[in-house]
């Protein structure tokens, strides 16, 4: 309503034109100045309006903000949980041969483990010189793959606990890390809420779970090399099978075409007597 009385007015003082009347007291009416005043007071008018509604969007947002910083209240009580604790390997040492062995796959230093996977398999003996230049290409094969199996048995049996000692050695350490994540997470420290912090505690529970990734990973591998070598010597076994038979079968033949050629001369000789 008020509106329409503005445009009326406006329109009343542009008809009026530039005219000016004096009425008594002094007092000079000009339509222009008044026209202009209207205008100026319309104006001022929009921009009360305007600014209302910028102040009502402003308003919205800073209490959506607000609503937004406000975190869950008693996080730890709330959501905090008690997981397992990582333990290292134990054994009884009978024989004095378990020590290093122990010592190696909870710490994942290679030459620890070295030395304890020899003392606690049994060695590997080695075939004399002159044993070897006596077999035939066949049993020296046979012989070689089998080595070769137990090889790489044994260096992938070590390489698994390289892998699992460098886990466990540095489990202390992730689970501190975790458990700073943790605490920073259920904080109820308003620096520790900010945008800026939330995103860097979200940008280091995902590098902690890359590194958790990647540790499985390397378990994987040393368990797939390990059925890759179990797989090996089950081929060596089948192969050896079939070559073992194809021998035999190729020695009953030739026994065979022996003794019928030896049964055909004494038949023959017999006849002739």
């Amino acid at each position: 309503m008020t509106k329409k009385i503005l445009v009326c007015v406006l329109a009343l003082g542009l008809s009026v034109g530039t005219a000016t009347a004096q009425f008594g007291s002094g007092i000079v009416y000009d339509p222009t100045n008044y026209h202009n005043a209207l205008l100026r007071y319309y104006q001022l008018q929009q921009h009360l309006i305007q600014l209302q509604k910028s102040y009502a969007k402003i308003t919205n947002q800073l209490n959506l903000a607000m609503q937004m910083a406000t975190f869950i209240r008693n996080m730890p009580a709330r959501y905090r949980a008690v997981f397992s604790q990582w333990r290292n390997v134990t054994s009884m040492n009978t024989f004095g041969n378990t020590g290093s062995w122990i010592s190696g796959i909870n710490s994942g230093l290679f030459p620890t483990i070295n030395t304890g996977y020899l003392k606690a398999t049994t060695p590997l003996s080695q075939y004399d010189p002159y044993e070897l230049s006596g077999m035939d290409s066949a049993e020296l094969g046979r012989v070689q793959s089998q080595y070769a199996s137990v090889e790489l048995a044994d260096g992938a049996n070590m390489n698994a606990m390289a892998t699992i000692g460098s886990i466990r050695g540095n489990a202390q350490s992730i689970e501190g890390q975790i458990a700073n994540l943790e605490q920073d997470s259920f904080s109820g420290d308003s620096d520790l809420n900010s945008e800026v912090s939330v995103l860097n505690k979200i940008n280091a529970a995902g590098v902690l779970t890359l590194r958790t990734v990647q540790d499985s990973n390397k378990l994987l591998a040393s368990l797939l090399e390990q059925q890759t070598i179990l797989a090996k010597q089950q081929r060596d076994a089948t192969t050896n099978a079939i070559n073992t038979d194809i021998g035999r079968q190729a020695s009953i033949s030739g026994n065979m075409a022996q003794v019928t050629g030896t049964l055909t001369n004494s038949l023959q000789n017999f006849r002739m007597q």
